[in-house]
């Protein structure tokens, strides 16, 4: 595609590291840099900025990591949603998921209740509480197919909290490297450790992705 501006500079960005995008799904992802970075002047939203490193990080490492997607996944709980990445992208990409951002700030979720109005996306709910406490609804035990985490910290507590809401046969998608997030290669039951996936080379980033066995 020969689209201009931050769309085109998106389709580039994710070409080179392998994913090709279409119009419709770059502008998508456009739109929402846009707003999360206006927003970002009055809320702390992010830390990263409009340069190729804040490209890759927000849009470009959800789009790789969409292709480590269980075959047949309809349902994901992002956790600790922030603004908006990587659920966002995800969603965008895989328009057919179904998708829960668990986000503990009301100012921060105020920003991806506005996302999802501003790009009309269906089948999205935000949930603004800690992750501990969706953890334990009844109604949510073993819903999701997949849950994502970025930039919360992963320890025994974490992952006992993650594998409740997944499905036997989910997968938790952990983005950064394993040693930063604290997971160690041995995890164990019912998770079992899949395996540690290269994201963006430049960032050195990763997706370390464990399947829920039993």
């Amino acid at each position: 595609m020969k689209e201009r501006g931050l769309a085109g500079r998106i389709a580039r960005r994710a070409s080179r590291a392998g994913v090709e995008v279409d119009a419709p799904l770059a502008n998508g992802l456009a739109v929402y840099l846009e707003l999360l970075f206006r927003w970002n002047r009055r809320v702390n939203l992010t830390g990263l900025g409009e340069d190729d490193r804040g490209l890759d990080r927000l849009v470009v490492e959800p789009l790789v990591a969409a292709q480590q997607m269980p075959p047949g996944a309809r349902s994901v709980v992002d956790i600790g949603s922030g603004g908006g990445s990587p659920a966002v992208p995800l969603k965008l990409a895989v328009p057919g998921l179904g998708l829960t951002m668990v986000e503990a700030s009301s100012r921060k979720a105020a920003f991806l209740r506005e996302v999802v109005r501003r790009l009309g996306l269906k089948d999205v709910v935000v949930e603004t509480c800690r992750y501990e406490e969706l953890s334990r609804r009844r109604e949510l035990f073993e819903a999701a197919d997949v849950v994502t985490v970025r930039a919360v910290k992963v320890d025994e507590r974490a992952l006992e909290a993650f594998q409740a809401l997944l499905r036997v046969g989910g997968a938790l998608l952990l983005f950064g490297r394993a040693e930063e997030n604290g997971v160690p290669v041995n995890v164990g039951a019912p998770l079992r450790w899949q395996g540690s996936y290269p994201l963006v080379e430049s960032l050195k980033s990763r997706l370390v992705v464990l399947e829920k066995t039993l």
